[in-house]
Parts: structure tokens; C-alpha cells; sequence
């Protein structure tokens, strides 16, 4: 990636002059704009070829959004920060959040068992594979805490199996989860991550409001009326339109996978640095869910007997930064959403490859500072 070197420092300012023209007309935000694009251009290394940030600030009064490095290497193509990537996981969040609108509604009751929704075939594979859909609630799988393993385990998610453009759909995984997996642990008693939990809050969603995942979690959340508009389920054949960037593996182009290896409910969503900081925004200032309680029900620690590997709650998990309490949601090929009440700010960030050091990602800190810094 030697040519990446020869075309950064053009790229890099003309991010930064489009950037301090379209978010900043003051000195002092035109300082905090530098300094933020200054912290994501030093991200770019031979084997990290693009990075978007955003940062919405209430406290500090910033609303920046940028980009550095690369769209796609192979045509030497430069990112620009309104486009569009495969948030993943972070889809979850959204699902979460969509599941809680139907319990204001009451339209459901988080106390409900699952077999109550999903498909007779579902509820019968999972009943073979040693799980009880009539125990398991919706509470549980909000939290991963249902004793469901992990589809995800399986050969199939190889990079060279993800190259086929193998088309899934819904009841794949859950068959996969009982062929590959065993069941974690009884329900209710421990935390384990489990994307197939939350494909079956997919089916939830969709079979309570009858609409398709992405039109119930478009209007459920009222994405347009919170000015979230490029936030969306991306086509089942996959968004070729030039928009979405591409998010590599190892080195190797995800562009072409097929959305379905990731999309019925543990992801499936594009969006982008901007509309993820809005949406969390959004969230935590009381403007999605009908009632200020429901965000509480959302945040509630979940209890075990012994100590869990992250503090999940529902759809979100609380970490420390700087010092701070927070709340943030990752996605598998290299997104992350922090939000930090204390002093109002989120903060997206999307690497085009998953960073490699353990925790979230790297960036969020060094962006947190620069905002903390900010007069």
C-alpha cells in the first residue's frame, strides 16, 4: 500500500478545508476541527486504509463529521465522511431499541417467551438443539443472556465462505447454531454474545408489526423525523452504488459479500458516522422512545452470580472512558458508537478494518480528549 503514502497529504487537506468550511465559523471550532482531523490522519498506517469520525457535542458545541485515507484501495479511490459502510453489530442497538417501542406500545411484554412469535420450524430447531424457546423470553435475548451460543463459530464464516456470495436467510443460522454449538449455560444465569439471539428479535419485530425488519425499525424509531436519513436496511443483493465504502478483512475486500451472511437482525443496516452519532443522541435525550423510563428499562444492569465478560444491557453495554461512564456498541467490521452523558457527546467511528487492539476502538479516546480539551 506504498501509493497510500503519495496521496495522503493531498487528501488530507482536502478533507480538512472542506470540513472547517462546512462545520465550524469560529477560530476556536476551526481549532477543534484540526485537531480532530489531525487525530483520525494519524490512524492511516499501510495496513489501516480509511477511517470516518464523527463527534456530536452538545456540551462543547461541536458537530464535526470526518475522513481519512482510503474508499477503496485497490482503485486509489479517497473516503469522503458522508458515506455509507455495514455497521453490523451496531444493528443491534437498533433492534433493541425497536423491540422497547412495541413494549410502550404493548404490543408485547419483555416477559414473553419467544415461542410465543417465532415460526413453528425455528422454535422446533431450537427445541432440538437442546433449548427451550417456551423458557427463553424476550427480556433474554435482549441481553444475551439466554443461553444461546454463537451461529457465527461455524467454518461458514471464513473469509473464503463469505467470498461466495452465498445467500442466507433467517432459519440458516438457527439451524447452524444447533449443528455447530451447544448451549452455553441455563437460561438467565450468564452473559454469552449471541448474534443468532438477535436474528430471532429480527423475526420478533417482524411478526408483531408485520413489516420488513428495516420499514418497522424506520418507523418504529421515526428516523426521518429525527433527521436520520441514511440509516437503512441495505438491499438483500447488496448496495453497489458507490456510496457504501469498502470494509476489509484481513487484508481482504468485504465489497462483494453477500449483506446476508449479516443481516436479519445481529446486523444488516448501513449508515454513517453522522447519523450514527444522531440516533445516539437522540436516545439518550429522550427523543425515541415515548417515555423517559423505557431508556431506564434499556440501561438497567443485568445480575449474575459471578462477574460477566462485558456489563450488557439491552442492545448497548456501559464501559468507562476517560474517566467517564459510557455506553457504546461495536460492529464487526470496524465500527464503533460511544456515548458519554456526562457531558452530552457521542461519538462514531468507522475503521475500514477492524483494529486490532483489544477493547473499543483506539480512535474514540484520542477524539474524546480533543473534545474534553475544547473551550
Amino acid at each position: 500500500m506504498k501509493h497510500l503514502k503519495l496521496i495522503l497529504p493531498a487528501l488530507m487537506l482536502t478533507v480538512i478545508c472542506g470540513f472547517v468550511l462546512v462545520s465550524c465559523t469560529s477560530s476556536k471550532k476551526d481549532e477543534s476541527s484540526l485537531a480532530l482531523q489531525a487525530v483520525i490522519d494519524a490512524e492511516i498506517t499501510d495496513s489501516m486504509p480509511g477511517i470516518l469520525v464523527s463527534v456530536r457535542s452538545f456540551s462543547k458545541d461541536i458537530t464535526w463529521s470526518g475522513a481519512s485515507g482510503l474508499s477503496d484501495v485497490a482503485s486509489n479511490t479517497p473516503l469522503s465522511p458522508n458515506q455509507t459502510f455495514r455497521i453490523a453489530s451496531v444493528t443491534k442497538t437498533f433492534v433493541a431499541v425497536a423491540i422497547l417501542r412495541l413494549w410502550e406500545d404493548g404490543m408485547l411484554e419483555l416477559s414473553d417467551p419467544i415461542a410465543k412469535y417465532i415460526s413453528v420450524e425455528h422454535a422446533s430447531i431450537l427445541r432440538e438443539g437442546g433449548y427451550s424457546p417456551d423458557s427463553i423470553t424476550i427480556r433474554h435475548l435482549l441481553t444475551h443472556s439466554s443461553g444461546m451460543a454463537e451461529h457465527t463459530v461455524s467454518y461458514k464464516f471464513e473469509p473464503e465462505f463469505m467470498q461466495t456470495r452465498h445467500q442466507w436467510n433467517r432459519t440458516e443460522p438457527i439451524h447452524d447454531l444447533i449443528t455447530y454449538t451447544k448451549p452455553v449455560g441455563f437460561v438467565g444465569k450468564q452473559f454469552s454474545y449471541s448474534d443468532t439471539g438477535y436474528i430471532l428479535l429480527g423475526e420478533v419485530l417482524e411478526q408483531v408489526t408485520g413489516k420488513t425488519m428495516g420499514d418497522a425499525i424506520a418507523e418504529l424509531l421515526k428516523l426521518k423525523e429525527l433527521g436520520i436519513a441514511d440509516t437503512y436496511m441495505e438491499p438483500f443483493d447488496g448496495d453497489f452504488s458507490g456510496r457504501r465504502i469498502h470494509q476489509y478483512i484481513n487484508g481482504i475486500d468485504s465489497y462483494s459479500f453477500h449483506p446476508s451472511l449479516d443481516y436479519f437482525g445481529g446486523g444488516g443496516l448501513l449508515s454513517t458516522t453522522a447519523d450514527l452519532c444522531q440516533f445516539y443522541h437522540s436516545l439518550f435525550s429522550h427523543k425515541v422512545f415515548k417515555n423517559k423510563s423505557t431508556l431506564d428499562t434499556m440501561l438497567a444492569p443485568v445480575l449474575y452470580v459471578e462477574p460477566q465478560s462485558l456489563d450488557y444491557r439491552m442492545g448497548i453495554w456501559a464501559i468507562e472512558i476517560n474517566g467517564m461512564k459510557a455506553y457504546t456498541h461495536s460492529g464487526f467490521w470496524g465500527t464503533q458508537v460511544v456515548y458519554i452523558p456526562e457531558i452530552e457527546t457521542a461519538i462514531a467511528a468507522n475503521y475500514s478494518q477492524r483494529w486490532t487492539v483489544r477493547g473499543i476502538a483506539p480512535v474514540v479516546a484520542k477524539v474524546l480528549s480533543v473534545v474534553e480539551a475544547a473551550k
